[in-house]
Order: C-alpha cells, then structure tokens, then sequence
C-alpha cells in the first residue's frame, strides 16, 4: 500500500530523538508482517541525519559483520574500518556519533543471541560508556514478543531497563480495515468480514488482497501465490526442531478441537510442554475462559490469536496433501463449501475486536456454562458505567433467536455478579454491521 496508515503516535515519538544530545535506545516490537519495517523506513528514511538499517539474518558472525561493514563503508565513507566482530562495529558507531547525529536501526534483534550470545553484554557496556556523550538514536526491532520482552525487562539480563521507549507494534484495528477498503472501493459488510479473515489488520495481507482486486479466493488460492507457504514462512524459523509438533497442535484447533484433551486426542500423544510456548514465548494462541470462570479453572478453551493463521491452519495446512499436488480447485472447493460456517464463527472475533477499538468497555469476552446450553458470543461489561451488553453473533439477521439469548442473559446476570448494572442485548449480523459500527466507534 502506497499510503501509510495509522502508527501516528509512534512515528512522531520515534523521530523526536534526532534532536537530542544524548544516546536514545528505542525498542520496536511486533509479529511478523505487521509493519514495523515500513513504520521503521516512514519514520527515518527521510531524515537529515544519517540512517543505517542492519538486518540480521541468521548466519556467521563474520559473514553478518562483513554485511554491515559494507553497508557503514558506504553510507560513512569508512574505508580504513576493520571489524573482527558485531562489538566492534557498534563500538565504532557509537564513537562516530560522539560527534554526528546518527540513527542506526538494528532489524530482528532477538536472533543476534543465536548469532553471538555475548552481544547483549558487550552493547549493555558499550552503551552505557557512551550514552551520555552520543548523538545516537539506536533503534531494535524484534518479531518475538516475550523474547524481546526478556531481552528488556527481565532484571538478569544484561539490557534490563537500558531502552528508553518500548512500542509494541500491532495489527491495524478494524477502523483502519474499514478505510483502506473504502480508499480502495471495495468496502461492502461481506468483503470487510473476507477481509478480516484473510488479513486481521497486517498491511502485507491487505495489499494481496488488493492486488487481487475483486478476484480474492480464485487469486490467492493458487500456484505460486505467497499466501500457499505464508504460514511455513512466518512459523519454521521461530519454530525450530519443534515446529512439526507446533503445526499439528495449531491445525487441530484450527479444525475445532478447541481444549487439551480434544486435542491430545485427536492428535494421539501429550503435548502439556508445547502449551506454555505457544501462548507464552510466541503468543500464537489465546486461553479463553467463560467469564465467570475463576482463576484456576480448567475449563479452557484455546483459539489461534491471528485471523490469517486461523485461515491459513484450518484451510491451507489441513488440506496440505492437496497443495503438494498443486490441487488448488479442491482447496477451493473446501473453501466455497465451509466458508459460511467458518465466517460466522469470524464475524464474532472482528465484532469483539471492534468493542474493544470503541474503548467504552473495560471487560469484553463470553460466556458458557458447563453444560453449554447457555453460551453467549460476547459479553461486554462497564464496570465504573455499571453497565453490560450481551451480544449474539449471525451471519444473518434471520437466523436471531431474541427469546433464546433473554433466557441466556437472565442466567448468565446472576452468575457474572450483575445485579444493579443496565443489560442489553442485541443480535448482529452482517445486516446490521453498519449500524453496529455507528454505535460502537473507535475511540479517538
């Protein structure tokens, strides 16, 4: 996409340090794809200071410090510079920015401790002896959240506290889905629910699916389209030896088996190691819990956080002995068959996450009983307002129960401790997303 959305407020806080005197360490953290390489490039690139981007990709220390170092030969006209190691060259910037304004952007950070696991220390020393007498803004990006997390704010490690600002960048919130199609002129009820599903908010999707124009299925549903491996891409490397356990775990809930045992089940052996990783180190699926559930419950329910993995594990990967063939019609077929279904399910997370854009809530989740005969899509809850909205999810207004979600409201008041508070209750549909929208409004 040519014009570039939202992400206002980082881009003014991180260019504000190209005029300070002292060394600035900014921390950028967000998931793959997100955007945090284009909010990195509309931030700086076209700054009057000097501005080196280094990436780190995952090879030998001395083949990464000969790829910055041609990269500083060039932009610094360094030609005498011979580093032995990635301490050095930060060594050497910092020195040259005791007398020039430089900005030097460090790409996923997180993997420098594969390529040399006493960097940290050495940048902890090198920083700490320059900081005050620097003119540089030295920015980190990380695509793993905890791991990143750690590197920061873990008090035992070695670059505990030295950042200055920590944005966590994440994916575009509904609204801005909203405009990017109404920019493009391809803003209905129904292709905004496609859109959510296929991209959740991350730019690099939005623009396939503007490359593809009206065509969206019959374009990226094929040979050679990057949507096909996206979810190898994106998982592997982060993955490791341990991704084939991780994928299995991921297509099942993506298939509906939604709970430990479910899974351990489908699947056929125990998996109690790989939970803790996937919601915790990677953050790729949520717990979810009813909302009068306490905090031990064991009533848990899993779901894969992204709308794209969501798609891609439930269509792509779970018919992957059909992409291995290169039969992209009976994925297709898959698709045109179940998609209804799975949609419907999908209009209740972008509902719930046009909720919380609205900020008028300070609880959003949902509610089942154990017998699950009372289950509500969402709950929505003000505690400060007193007030609590229940909300029941239909692709189609028609198919709105009203009596049978009253009958779930009157027992779910008194199990979430309601007493006193406003209750509404409401059907949505893809009928009625408009009005849905005009009523819960992003928060400006």
């Amino acid at each position: 996409m040519k014009k570039f959305y939202n992400r206002e407020s980082q881009l003014t806080s991180l260019r504000k340090p190209n005029s300070a005197t002292t060394g600035v360490f900014d921390v950028v953290v967000g998931r793959r794809r997100v955007g945090k390489t284009r909010l990195i490039q509309e931030a700086f690139s076209s700054s009057e200071h000097v501005y080196l981007y280094l990436f780190v990709s995952r090879k030998s220390e001395k083949a990464l410090v000969d790829e910055f170092l041609s990269i500083i030969k060039s932009e610094l006209n360094a030609k005498f510079f011979s580093p032995k190691s990635l301490k050095d060259i930060i060594e050497f910037l910092l020195d040259y920015s005791t007398s020039n304004s430089i900005t030097v952007v460090i790409d996923e950070f997180q993997d420098i401790e594969k390529v040399n696991p006493s960097f940290y220390s050495d940048l902890q020393n090198l920083w700490d002896s320059y900081k005050n007498k620097s003119m540089m803004h030295l920015v980190v990006c990380g695509s793993l959240y905890n791991l990143m997390t750690k590197i920061f704010k873990d008090k035992d490690e070695p670059l505990f506290n030295r950042h200055d600002h920590y944005y966590h960048i994440k994916p575009l919130t509904p609204s801005y889905i909203k405009n990017i199609m109404l920019d493009n002129g391809a803003y209905t009820p129904e292709d905004y629910l496609l859109w959510w599903c296929l991209s959740g908010g991350i730019p690099k999707y939005m623009e396939w699916i503007i490359d593809a124009k009206e065509d969206v299925i019959n374009t990226l549903i094929k040979d050679g389209s990057p949507l096909i491996k996206e979810g190898y891409h994106r998982l592997v490397e982060d993955f490791g030896d341990e991704h084939r356990t991780y994928f299995d775990i991921l297509g099942a809930i993506a298939s509906g088996y939604n709970s430990k045992p479910k899974i351990i089940d489908y699947l056929g052996y125990q998996i109690n190691e790989a939970f803790p990783k996937l919601t915790e180190s990677f953050e790729i699926i949520n717990k979810v819990i009813s909302m009068d559930a306490g905090a031990n419950t064991k009533t848990i329910r899993y779901e894969i956080k992204d709308p794209f993995l969501r798609f891609w594990f439930r269509f792509i990967y779970k018919n992957r002995s059909a992409t291995e063939i290169g039969n992209f019609k009976y994925i297709k077929d898959i698709i045109a068959r179940d998609y209804t279904t799975y949609s419907g399910i999908e209009l209740e997370n972008l509902l719930r996450e046009i909720l919380i854009e609205s900020m008028l809530f300070n609880r959003i989740g949902c509610f089942w009983d154990r017998k699950g005969t009372n289950e509500i899509d969402i709950v929505a809850i003000n505690d400060t307002n007193k007030k609590a909205v229940f909300i029941e999810s239909k692709r189609q207004q028609k198919s709105y129960d009203e009596q049978a979600l009253l009958t779930k409201v009157a027992f779910a008041i008194g199990k979430l401790k309601l007493k006193g508070y406003s209750i509404e209750h409401k059907g949505v549909s893809l009928d009625t997303l408009d009005e849905f929208i005009k009523e819960y409004p992003p928060a400006l």
